[in-house]
């Protein structure tokens, strides 16, 4: 059996969703040759690719490389220097209302003067009845292993009970696409090893597609259906690499599979031979 796919940086491009073979997918968000420069800078150099209904995708790629950057021009926080981002058939010019984002820095994103419940509740407003709100975010703080947690202020909680918050708020919204920039990188070892198994669980659970931007190789090949690999700055799409490890999935029995240790050693050459053009440059 084959487990690995690749794909022409240039085309389209469905992916394997939950381990298997996705035929005719539904495209969510599609990155049309997106451009950004910072004055006479260029980070991004026509990036495309495509994320399908239920994937969740990797995006990983050197220091430098503008991951952050993309992900802004994906959410519709940044205006990209040229092409486009289309989310279910629409240009992008601003934050869509059916896509949240969950930030690196969990202890600016909460607000410290809300309770994690305030916090939750707070993008909430604008889309369910006062009435719907108590059912949908005792759920979310459920299933993220923060139920009875929500009369708690952040500054009162460790650094992965509020990221496990962060993530929640981003569920409550539900919405279509949940976006995450690197969401793990400020906490321990260990814990970020439940939030990795935190986020397979939930993305299960409340069928999400997840666009999961990372710089941690093991977390990508581990968490996703497909990865997409950056080259460096000014950065395009290296490779596109299909992941057909068997679901569901858990810490021991995946990173044991000759599988695993094959992708990851794929996506470390091909991140060390963008390291070593971009010395070049």
């Amino acid at each position: 059996m084959k487990m690995t796919e690749t794909y022409p940086q240039d085309k389209a491009r469905t992916a394997p969703e939950a381990g298997a073979a996705v035929v005719n997918a539904e495209v969510l968000l599609q990155l049309q040759e997106l451009q950004k420069n910072y004055g006479h800078v260029q980070i991004l150099a026509g990036v495309d690719f495509e994320i399908c209904r239920g994937e969740f995708v990797c995006v990983v790629g050197p220091s430098g490389s503008g991951k952050t950057t993309l992900l802004k021009c994906m959410a519709g926080l940044l205006e990209p220097s040229g092409g486009q981002t289309v989310f279910e058939g629409q240009q992008v010019t601003e934050p869509p209302a059916k896509l949240a984002v969950v930030f690196q820095d969990y202890s600016r994103s909460l607000l410290p003067w809300m309770t994690v419940w305030q916090n939750v509740e707070l993008p909430m407003k604008n889309k369910f009845a006062k009435a719907e709100r108590p059912a949908r975010i005792e759920s979310v703080l459920e299933a993220v292993g923060l139920g009875g947690k929500g009369s708690l202020y952040p500054w009162q909680m460790s650094g992965g009970m509020q990221q496990r918050a962060a993530i929640a708020r981003g569920l409550a919204y539900q919405p279509d696409v949940l976006l995450m920039d690197e969401p793990f990188a400020a906490v321990d070892a260990q814990t970020r090893i439940e939030l990795e198994d935190l986020v397979l669980r939930v993305r299960q659970e409340f069928d999400m597609t997840v666009v999961f931007v990372t710089h941690d190789i093991d977390e990508a090949v581990y968490l996703a259906d497909r990865v997409v690999v950056l080259s460096g700055a000014p950065t395009t799409v290296s490779r596109n690499i299909a992941v057909d490890l068997p679901q569901p999935r858990n810490q021991r029995d995946t990173k044991l599979l000759p599988e695993y240790a094959r992708l990851r050693a794929e996506v470390f050459e091909l991140i060390q031979s963008a390291k070593s053009h971009a010395t070049i440059r």
